[in-house]
């Protein structure tokens, strides 16, 4: 039986099955995709692509769905090593033009991840064409998701479009990272309070990232956790500590930096998204 949404439920398993299908489908390249959410989900739209960044944006008759991308290949996580470690990009920035009127609304203190806000200020004219075409054409509930970095712009554009008077319904992200600060966070507590779940699998370092110091970290998570897994013996967690004790005396060292990213390759199969679908339908 193929997953269906249903708008008056809140973080149910039904309404993850289904976006997290989207999510696994968005990894799909044009012509392969738009059949194939057809098909799985019965929504008809289109994959848009900017550089590295795609999101697919369809419907059915009573929904809207907004599905990005995370890193290009999915089986891999060897692209997000500069995004969540090592990149200047990673650093929290109060975004400026067009994005920093949109997000000043956040607050003062509230910074975000400068490289996630850059390929969402890639993709946002295109996307935020189709999410308006749809939404004129029909008033539909708009769900966002996305895995692994798809995630976290699917959490930044949920802001921007409610500040463009474009209300999100619910926001459903995979393994996601940290967007920004605990003054962003608390900003996303109190707009979207009730309407992002954040599903994690404890093995999957993703969610811990970024930082750019083991020791101390400015990032922070929003909104509510749905954990598909709960203390394994080799949780992300335990083994960041780890590191984290050989990163006491200073900041990320190149060494610490390989150690950290070796053990994140080698438990890659928790980021996966087959893995947060088998653990959602399972």
């Amino acid at each position: 039986m193929a997953p269906t949404l249903t708008a008056t439920a809140s973080g149910s398993p039904a309404n993850a099955s289904f976006l997290g299908t989207a999510c696994d489908l968005a990894y799909l390249n044009d012509p392969d995709a738009t059949p194939a959410f057809m098909e799985k989900l019965g929504l008809d739209g289109k994959l848009i692509s900017v550089g590295n960044t795609q999101v697919f944006v369809g419907c059915d008759a009573e929904n809207i769905v907004a599905a990005f991308r995370g890193t290009e290949s999915p089986t891999t996580i060897d692209g997000l090593k500069d995004w969540l470690l090592t990149n200047a990009t990673n650093f929290l920035v109060l975004p400026e033009g067009d994005l920093g009127t949109d997000f000043a609304a956040a607050g003062v203190g509230a910074r975000f991840h400068q490289g996630f806000l850059t390929a969402l200020g890639m993709i946002w004219d295109p996307f935020f064409a189709a999410v308006t075409a749809l939404r004129d054409e029909k008033k539909r509930p708009i769900w966002l998701t996305g895995h692994s970095l798809g995630g976290a712009l699917a959490v930044l554009a949920a802001w921007r479009l409610e500040r463009k008077f474009i209300q999100v319904h619910q926001v459903y992200t995979f393994g996601a990272p940290m967007v920004g600060n605990a003054e962003a966070a608390e900003a996303y507590t109190k707009e979207f309070d009730g309407r992002i779940f954040r599903y994690v699998d404890d093995r999957d370092f993703i969610p811990l990232l970024p930082t750019i110091s083991l020791v101390a970290n400015s990032y922070t998570h929003c909104l509510r956790e749905m954990p598909v897994s709960q203390g394994s013996a080799d949780s992300a967690q335990a083994l960041l500590q780890q590191m984290a004790a050989k990163a006491a005396e200073g900041a990320l060292t190149p060494t610490v930096i390989d150690e950290l990213w070796a053990a994140m390759q080698a438990g890659i199969g928790a980021h996966l998204m087959g893995n947060y679908l088998s653990r959602l339908t399972g």
